[in-house]
């Protein structure tokens, strides 16, 4: 059976980004490591736990209620691709509508839902995204080392 290795990321759609960036990162020592506009991640260093925050263009505004479904998703980690194989496996198996599994530049990831229709992925590291977190856990870095760092790995030229 594959296991469960832990939680990822969460995204979380937000009314105010500056005032949910304050308060993570105060909150939890998470670094703002990319801003697309309408998003940003902050991440924690000592772990990889990271939390995106998002503004989609035309969010109504309301604040959450538990009454409504306010998560983005909900991304949970395993260890590698292969496990991301077994659970995809594991998915059809149940009857799970996912994936298909994705490749992309930090990792490999595979998408479905629960059954109130809220979002989860299971993400798998890559050997960069690995080096990358290893290198956060052992080199000093300013926050706008780690920003600039990002934005060249996953922006390519529009990060420079």
């Amino acid at each position: 059976m594959p296991t469960f290795a832990g939680i990822n990321h969460v995204a979380l759609t937000v009314r105010d980004l500056d005032v949910s960036q304050d308060f993570y990162c105060d909150l939890f020592d998470l670094t703002m490591v990319l801003d697309v506009g309408h998003a940003r991640v902050c991440l924690h260093r000592g772990s990889g736990f990271s939390v995106a925050l998002l503004r989609p263009e035309g969010a109504s505004g309301d604040r959450f209620s538990a009454l409504r479904t306010g998560l983005d998703h909900l991304g949970l980690a395993v260890a590698s691709r292969e496990e991301l194989v077994a659970w995809e496996q594991r998915l059809h198996a149940a009857g799970v509508p996912c994936g298909p599994i994705q490749d992309v530049a930090l990792g490999h990831h595979l998408n479905f839902t629960d059954p109130d229709g809220i979002a989860l992925e299971l993400q798998a590291p890559n050997d960069l995204y690995r080096a990358v977190l290893e290198e956060l856990r052992t080199t000093r870095m300013s926050d706008d080392e780690i920003r600039a760092r990002a934005a060249a790995m996953l922006l390519g030229p529009l990060g420079a």
